[in-house]
Order: structure tokens, then C-alpha cells, then sequence
């Protein structure tokens, strides 16, 4: 038998990501202009649902949280840079957010998070769910006269 996983995405994810890929000249086009502003790569491994993100340049300590509530996974991070040189002074300054719906059976009491070269990798301990299909039956509707019943019987392929 086939399992089905269930993928909870953005709608536009995969979107968002071929225009940051494909269009990285266009400020408008890239990730940061709607409001996404890091790739993140997830995936499950070694029994844990794994996030990594690119977040470069950043102090983890004082730029970067992460938070669970609720089945879903947030990551802020805020970028601040200022250069000063000789009568002149530049400044970039961005906050980012991220949020992922946790896959079933992630233990939100079981999360780590990793920060080093410019990657956060947050690791979520998954228990595993055996969820068993079960058949719905399916009926017809009663000709005029008969019972529900009879006319699903009667409808009923032999040997059921």
C-alpha cells in the first residue's frame, strides 16, 4: 500500500524560490521584496523534521529566534549594517520571517537549533504515527419505495 505524506507548503513557495534563482539581477523579483528574505531547505532525517536556513552574516545570539506554536515553526532574523567612511554613511536594515507548518507528529518539546557558517539548522524530533485507512462505504440513493439499506445491498458487488 501506497502512504501518502501530507506537504504543507506556501502556495507560491516554489515560485518565490525559481524567481529568486532565475531573476537574482531584478531587485523586485527577489525574496526579499515579498517579504520571505531567506531560503530554507526542509527536510526529514534520522527520525527528525530538519530546517535549514541561509542566514549569513548575522550574530545568531542577538539577530536570529525561533519559535513553535501550534504545529508551526517561525524563524525571525533582522539584519542590521551601517558603513561609515570619510563624509558619508550607509545603512541596510531588514527583518525576515519565516514560518513552516510542522509535519504530523512533530514533538515541539524536542527542538534544537544550530547556528554556525552562516546556516541555522533547527532539528525537530518527529514520533512516528501509523495511521491505518479505513473503507467508507458508498451508497446510493433509494429508489422510490425501498429503503436505504436494500438499495446499497442491491448495488453491492457479489461477495462483499
Amino acid at each position: 500500500m501506497i502512504t501518502l505524506a501530507r506537504r504543507e507548503r506556501p502556495v507560491f513557495g516554489e515560485l518565490f524560490d525559481w524567481l529568486d534563482t532565475e531573476f537574482r539581477l531584478l531587485p523586485a523579483a527577489t525574496s526579499a521584496a515579498f517579504g520571505r528574505g531567506f531560503r530554507v531547505e526542509e527536510f526529514v532525517e534520522d527520525g527528525s523534521y530538519v530546517l535549514r536556513a541561509e542566514l549569513p552574516g548575522l550574530d545568531p545570539a542577538k539577530d536570529v529566534e525561533v519559535f513553535v506554536s501550534d504545529g508551526v515553526l517561525t524563524v525571525n532574523a533582522e539584519r542590521r549594517e551601517e558603513r561609515k567612511e570619510s563624509g558619508r554613511s550607509e545603512f541596510h536594515y531588514g527583518v525576515f520571517t519565516r514560518s513552516v507548518a510542522l509535519p504530523a507528529g512533530a514533538r515541539e518539546d524536542d527542538i534544537t537549533a544550530t547556528y554556525a557558517d552562516g546556516i541555522l539548522i533547527v532539528k525537530v524530533g518527529i514520533t512516528p504515527t501509523q495511521v491505518e485507512a479505513r473503507r467508507v462505504p458508498v451508497t446510493t440513493p433509494a429508489a422510490e419505495g425501498e429503503p436505504a439499506a436494500a438499495a446499497a445491498e442491491a448495488t453491492a458487488p457479489a461477495g462483499d
